[in-house]
């Protein structure tokens, strides 16, 4: 894993978003992301909708049970959305991030290790579905549609922290 930014507290604005959103089992979850990441493309410049970085947002966690996922993209404008792809927000706050290329899992626990040093706390409950995040995400600011190597994409990665 290369980190080429951070980790650091960042604050973010609100951000209009456009994704699909769906539950699924950690194990073969990846595959799931890619396939609603073509589809939203496909649906997004159908719809001629401008759109900035796609990212796969983590709603709930729960590694030995069922992800509750999101695949989006930061939009220009709030958009109106169909039958699949949901109009949302990435959420104002202050978050704990850091850049990274390959090795995702190494990533978030580097972020998770900074953050619990730091004495930060992140916008997360615990319930019976797993950990319920205000807001968890990875942000791929290498198009995946001309870098085929996922092993090369740039990505921030962001999780909420509680406000003070």
């Amino acid at each position: 894993m290369e980190i080429i930014e951070g980790p650091s507290v960042v604050t973010k604005p609100e951000r209009p978003t456009a994704g699909i959103r769906t539950v699924t089992p950690f194990r073969g979850m990846f595959a799931v992301r890619d396939k609603l990441m073509a589809n939203l493309f496909e649906r997004l410049d159908a719809a001629g909708v401008g759109y900035g970085p796609v990212f796969f947002r983590l709603h709930v966690v729960d590694m030995d049970g069922d992800m509750d996922i999101e695949v989006g993209a930061v939009t220009e404008t709030p958009v109106a959305g169909d039958e699949r792809v949901r109009p949302g927000v990435l959420p104002a706050g202050r978050y704990a991030a850091l850049t990274y290329v390959n090795h995702g899992r190494r990533a978030n626990g580097t972020l998770i290790d900074w953050a619990n040093a730091e004495g930060l706390t992140f916008d997360r409950v615990t319930g019976p579905r797993g950990d319920e995040f205000g807001c968890r995400y990875e942000a791929y600011l290498t198009d995946p549609r001309t870098e085929r190597m996922k092993t090369r994409w740039q990505i921030e990665l962001a999780i909420r922290l509680l406000a003070q």
